[in-house]
């Protein structure tokens, strides 16, 4: 016996599955929507013709929370399997081509300014019609967007979590200290020397800034003077001014040293490094965040190289 009883000569339409699949996933037909760039009744429209070919209910609507009903739990594992078979049969029947190109991708600054780029223009080569939505924020807005279903793949300074997410680590950015080149030329710069600038790392909430209070505090050290700012592009800017020095990863610092008037300081002790990591949440109907992910762990272990490769 069949565990969904269809109506004679029933052709079950996949958007309607996804449509399912997207409301369980992302808790929400709201978000769903979003996801699929529908309109919300459109989603909802698209779920009742569904229960209508399967005659069932799937899902409880007795409230505004997105509840499965006992036929809706058997059937959610079925749709991520027609999902992910129909995946397998466009990659086939396609050599292998991934057709769903756009990418909603998330990343904190630090990564948009060392080895993003790179990871960008190799996308591009390896998925011609690869399509890209970048938002740049802080980690706690990135991981938010991400558990929302508003984001696809995210590299932050802390991993996501939830129904459906996956996370790793995807590389540790050495941290130092910069400062002007024509401004701080000392050979060493030791904890002391640097109580008497202003400086500067990201914001309160972050690894970087809890990272130097903590090296401060260890080594019982008056507390030094620090401005929380979440922009990179505004420390390095103060920098240039002589307004004080910034604590960044090592990575961009390089970079921006090409063109501008920065200089990495030579400091006694070692810095926390900053860890990346990658979160993305599984779709059955899609291997692009998965892909994706793989290509920019190659990047992100070579930064500079990568850097390089962008700029050829």
């Amino acid at each position: 016996m069949s565990a969904f009883p269809l109506k004679t000569g029933i052709t079950m339409n996949l958007r309607f599955v996804e449509a399912f699949h997207w409301a369980v996933a992302l808790k929400s037909v709201t978000r769903a929507a979003e996801k699929l760039h529908v309109t919300q009744s459109a989603l909802s429209s698209r779920i009742a013709a569904l229960e209508r070919e399967l005659n069932v209910l799937l899902l409880d609507r007795s409230n505004k929370q997105v509840r499965l009903t006992a036929a809706g739990q058997r059937f959610h594992g079925y749709a991520q399997k027609l999902l992910e078979m129909q995946m397998h049969i466009k990659a086939e029947m396609g050599q292998g081509v991934v057709h769903e190109t756009v990418l909603r991708v998330g990343a904190i600054e630090s990564v948009v300014h060392s080895w993003l780029t790179g990871w960008l223009k190799h996308m591009r080569v390896t998925y011609p019609d690869f399509e890209l939505e970048l938002t740049v924020e802080t980690t706690p807005v990135l991981v938010d967007g991400l558990q929302r279903g508003k984001l696809d793949l995210v590299f932050a300074a802390l991993p996501a979590a939830g129904n459906g997410v996956r996370a790793c680590a995807v590389a540790a950015m050495p941290i130092c200290f910069v400062g002007h080149k024509e401004l701080h030329v000392r050979r060493q710069y030791r904890m002391p020397d640097l109580l008497a600038f202003d400086l500067m790392t990201f914001q309160r909430d972050s690894q970087p800034y809890a990272a130097l209070i903590e090296m401060f505090r260890k080594a019982g050290s008056p507390s030094p003077r620090v401005h929380a700012i979440s922009s990179i592009s505004a420390m390095v800017q103060l920098v240039e001014a002589g307004f004080g020095v910034a604590m960044l990863p090592r990575a961009v610092v390089e970079l921006l040293a090409r063109r501008l008037p920065l200089r990495v300081l030579p400091f006694d002790d070692l810095l926390e490094p900053l860890q990346i990591y990658a979160s993305y949440r599984d779709d059955p109907s899609s291997p692009l965040p998965e892909a994706a992910l793989s290509s920019a762990m190659v990047h992100a272990l070579h930064p500079l190289r990568s850097f390089k490769k962008s700029m050829e």
